[in-house]
């Protein structure tokens, strides 16, 4: 494994998520909207900024673990198609691990629950192709 390159795909990774995740709100409105319209299960504005520190590391602790997965299941080829894989299957795990299972377990709508599902599927899409570009293993002499 290229240790390096996996930390510095992490850090990339992390932005990327970051930068997606503000987009999704820009480019699909209606999910704040959506997310506003349950109070007793979401923080407002402020109470999420004041936990973003926490959201921000555990991230970034996530990612880490992706980009060491990838690295061990690293196959050669494409570091476009791999990530885009790695990515796509990492944005199905979270569909059906947190997406799906929060609309069974919160009082939420199923349209919140379709544009989450949209938006983490790309966002996660989007980190497993960055961890994939970036990613490269050790030169072997």
């Amino acid at each position: 494994m290229n240790f390096a390159r996996i930390a510095f795909a992490s850090l990339g990774a992390f932005v990327a998520y970051f930068v997606f995740g503000g987009l999704a709100f820009v480019l699909m409105p209606s999910l704040k909207t959506e997310f506003l319209k349950y109070p007793a299960v979401y923080r407002n504005h402020q109470g999420q900024m004041s936990k973003m520190p926490f959201a921000m590391i555990a991230i970034y602790l996530a990612i880490v673990v992706l980009a060491l997965n990838y690295a061990m299941l690293y196959r050669g080829g494409s570091g476009l198609a791999e990530g885009a894989l790695f990515g796509a299957l990492i944005g199905v795990f979270v569909i059906c691990a947190f997406v799906i299972h929060n609309y069974v377990n919160l009082n939420i709508g199923l349209k919140l629950t379709l544009e989450q599902a949209i938006a983490y599927f790309i966002e996660w899409l989007v980190v497993g192709i960055v961890i994939g570009l970036i990613y490269r293993p050790p030169a072997v002499h």
